[in-house]
């Protein structure tokens, strides 16, 4: 399983050209990330001297010790000892982090039967390895057809060659034990290989083939999931999951890995709904437990007249049982509406506000200025357009002092307005005067000559200055 990255096409590494070895890991399923791989290390003679090696792309791991005095890294090709020859591999762990993999799988460090690396791999050993690999789908092709002449009750799923090409080990998945030992004899003159077969599972199948789950992502098994639990049907009945076995089933045919992700969770919630109560006694009669649902704490019931169901709350469920335990039979369930029931907020005790501006805010902002733009231009046009033709600009001078205005409902009617709009002469403010109190009178208003300036600004221009004043 290459990622798309750095994937080889045709031998030509394309991406990180790490040849499928990178640091981050995902080139290689079942891969560990080392997060201890920049600790820096105190005594050299303590560190540890264990490698993690991968075969297959990754599909089978072993721990291999390093006697040699070479110093490997991650995604290096080393030569281990193989069964009577020896077999090639990429380095996929190195350092500390191996011990804290050698714990969780119960492997003591100091173990004689860990088999050793031999040297780094040599140009010769690399092609050997490819000759053999070149081998493994002819070989699947001929041993699926022998085992279907010898009327075996199995199914040959991969075929792993040695790089050396000694040995070879037969995956194969059987729903009931098989007499194979007809079979190795047949395999053995037929490869000119020792045999070696080993039963998997459905789901070991599926992580060995590879491919892209109904989530749409790569499959848990091909991709990270190491260990496999048992996952029933129970799971899916605590999650308030129907029974469906096209829709609960993964790729393998058994029910998804991802049922038990979540499980604990629901578990949790549900220690908080009460027990025994898959039957409540009302008026109506028996009222069953259809479901449970731990988001909005409802339990749903129906009753034997109707096929509705209703759903109570939980505190409604606890007291109908305790009427019942001293022999009170309740009128009505009491069922909730749902569609007017809303989450409850929670609000956090400490709010990350870095990030909370978001493009949408942006935009209302953005097209808050332009209409107003909008408007305030779209107003100045309209003025425009209502001002008769051949009328010149405003006249400038000073604007006519206005004082307060009588209070709404005491103003009289306004007389007639001038044809044409209004002009308004502009100007600098004088002191404000005090406008005398009392109706405004009507008629037309008296027009104001615009302020004639003092100064001859032509004259002036047609001084010459003289030179030192320029200066």
């Amino acid at each position: 399983m290459g990622c798309s990255s750095c994937g080889t096409a045709g031998g030509k590494v394309l991406g990180c050209k790490s040849n499928g070895g990178c640091s981050s890991g995902s080139c290689n399923r079942m891969n560990a990330y080392d997060w201890l791989a920049n600790m820096p290390i105190a005594d050299v003679d303590s560190a540890c001297r264990v490698m993690e090696v991968s075969f297959n792309n990754g599909s089978r791991k072993d721990f291999f010790r390093n006697n040699t005095t070479n110093l490997f890294e991650k995604g290096d090709m080393v030569t281990v000892e193989g069964v009577a020859g020896f077999d090639v591999g990429v380095v996929s762990l190195t350092g500390e982090i191996v011990r804290i993999q050698l714990k969780k799988s119960g492997t003591p460090e100091t173990d004689p039967e860990i088999k050793k690396v031999l040297r780094r791999a040599t140009d010769r050993d690399i092609e050997q390895m490819e000759q053999q690999k070149a081998r493994e789908a002819e070989a699947v092709i001929r041993s699926r057809a022998i085992a279907k002449q010898l009327n075996l009750g199995m199914k040959i799923s991969e075929v792993e060659m040695q790089a050396d090409g000694r040995k070879a080990t037969f995956y194969y998945i059987a729903d009931d034990r098989v007499d194979f030992r007809e079979l190795i004899k047949v395999y053995a003159r037929e490869f000119k290989v020792k045999v070696e077969m080993r039963q998997i599972g459905a789901r070991q199948e599926a992580a060995k083939v590879g491919g892209i789950g109904s989530c749409g992502r790569e499959l848990c098994c091909s991709s990270w999931l190491t260990d496999f639990k048992s996952v029933n049907t129970t799971a899916a009945r605590y999650q308030n999951l129907s029974i469906n076995q096209s829709k609960l089933s993964g790729q393998c045919g058994r029910l998804k890995c991802c049922l038990n992700y979540e499980l604990d969770t629901y578990l949790d919630a549900l220690q908080h709904f009460p027990e025994n109560a898959d039957v409540l006694k009302v008026a109506k009669g028996n009222a069953f437990l259809i479901k449970k649902d731990i988001f909005k704490n409802l339990m749903w019931y129906t009753l034997p007249d109707s096929n509705k169901q209703y759903p109570v709350t939980i505190e409604r469920v606890k007291k109908i049982k305790q009427l019942n335990a001293q022999g009170v039979i309740p009128d009505e369930l009491e069922a909730v509406d749902v569609t007017t029931m809303k989450p409850k907020e929670i609000e956090p005790e400490f709010v990350d506000v870095v990030g909370q501006i978001t493009l949408k805010s942006l935009e209302k902002a953005d097209k808050k200025k332009r209409h107003g733009g909008n408007q305030g231009q779209g107003q100045g046009q309209r003025q425009q357009q209502n001002r008769p033709q051949g009328q010149g600009p405003r006249p400038q001078g000073p604007q006519q002092q206005q004082g307060p205005r009588p209070p709404q409902g005491q103003r009289p009617n306004q007389g007639p307005k001038p044809g044409g709009p209004q002009q308004r002469p502009q100007g600098p403010q004088g002191p404000q005067q005090q406008r005398p109190q009392g109706p405004r009178p009507q008629g037309p208003r008296p027009t104001i000559e615009p302020k004639k300036p003092d100064t001859n600004w032509n004259e002036i221009r047609n001084v010459e200055a003289p030179y030192e004043m320029w200066k």
